[in-house]
């Protein structure tokens, strides 16, 4: 009955990951024209609540396709020629990948993902170019372009200005993800050439230990496009702790960690992102990245278990997750239709046994968002509202 609310589950689950999968996405073109909420309701906070899901798992995935999973000195591991198959660009299971990137540019990669199998309709192209700072750190320019279906132009596009520090790195530059290292990321997403979404996030992961990685986190964001109708844009805060990454033997990597913040709301064109002083440690205290200029409107705890293969989503779960007005949330992902299917992740928000929203999407984040009263249905593009 809250259209908010329903807009809550879309507006910013952002990750980079892409399809290995066959199969065209069944999914609507991303820029489409979602309808406009009507009223408040109270959705506000589920609104922000969602965007701090897409947090983690952009964080999350844009880490596992920039990093070695070699350890120093070591030569490439089964699991490193699985996410990178080959330097030459030629197509392995949906994927290609060439260094230095299809321009020639010295210190660059480029990833580029598909919706189907034999690389023929591009879903992502990612063009990664690093400048090596000294002392193990790095700074780190990356682009992707986002297509939809069948569309031979881009349709958005995600700026990343990471650094590195504390890491070492291999051939390609990028750090060996045992060893352990910070970054920091500040991140735009564009659609339509119109900034939609600012965020920031930091990691700090930690060398390994046993069979997994530790780490910590904490991230901000808004969509500075906001609601039109309300003269209102919501935001989000929040901080990972006890986190672990943990390597598979089948090449896959399973993050899991409890996400914990606070929804913001304010007027369109009053919040910020700001951020403050780097952390080196877990856990922690002070989170770099914050927002400015908004209200506090409510918390979330957000238990997630999510599961990548080739920087591709290929599990999630969230489980019983908690949100303002005594809402909750569950995700999960159905194994039984490819990454590239609009039906692959399914989620629903709901008060008690009343079911407010229901939303599927693929692994890339794109699909549909359903008001369970009403009926009305929102676009989801790259995990984030699309206006």
């Amino acid at each position: 009955m809250r259209p908010y609310l329903a807009l809550a589950l879309i507006g910013s689950l952002t990750f980079s990951a892409c399809s290995g999968g066959g199969g065209a996405s069944t999914n609507p073109a991303p820029g489409g024209n979602p309808s406009q909420p009507q009223g408040q309701g109270g959705a506000s906070d589920a609104i922000s609540a969602a965007n701090s899901i897409g947090m983690p798992l952009k964080s999350f995935a844009s880490y596992d396709v920039a990093v070695s999973p070699s350890s120093a000195g070591a030569a490439p591991t089964a699991q490193s020629a699985r996410f990178r198959p080959n330097a030459s660009g030629s197509c392995n299971g949906g994927i290609e990948f060439f260094s230095p990137d299809r321009s020639g540019n010295a210190d660059s990669t480029e990833s580029r993902w598909f919706y189907d199998a034999a690389c023929t309709q591009l879903a992502r192209d990612q063009v990664r170019l690093f400048t090596p700072a000294g002392g193990g750190a790095e700074n780190v320019a990356v682009t992707t372009e986002l297509y939809a279906p069948a569309n031979a132009t881009p349709i958005a596009v995600r700026t990343d200005a990471n650094v590195i520090t504390g890491a070492t790195f291999d051939a390609n530059g990028f750090p060996i993800a045992a060893d352990g290292f910070y970054r920091s990321s500040a991140q735009t997403l564009s659609i339509s050439g119109s900034k939609t979404i600012d965020s920031g996030d930091e990691l700090v992961m930690l060398p390994q230990s046993g069979a997994s990685e530790p780490y910590c986190s904490d991230s901000a964001g808004y969509n500075a496009t906001g609601f039109a109708a309300l003269n209102e844009t919501f935001g989000w805060q929040g901080i990972a702790t006890n986190g672990t990454r943990t390597p598979n033997a089948d090449g896959t990597v399973t993050w899991s960690a409890t996400h914990a913040g606070t929804n913001e709301q304010g007027a369109i064109g009053s919040l910020s992102i700001q951020t403050g002083a780097a952390n080196s440690t877990c856990p922690i205290a002070t989170p770099r990245y914050r927002i400015a200029g908004g209200s506090a409107t409510g918390s979330y705890m957000l238990p997630i278990t999510a599961t990548f293969r080739h920087g591709l989503l290929a599990a999630l779960t969230i489980a019983n997750a908690t949100l303002a007005n005594g809402d909750t949330l569950n995700v999960a992902t159905n194994p039984s239709v490819l990454p590239t299917n609009a039906l692959f992740v399914q989620g629903t928000v709901s008060n008690g046994s009343t079911q407010i929203a229901s939303f599927s999407v693929d692994a890339f984040g794109d699909g549909l968002l359903t008001v369970t009263s009403s009926g009305k249905q929102y676009v989801i593009t790259d995990w984030h509202v699309v206006r």
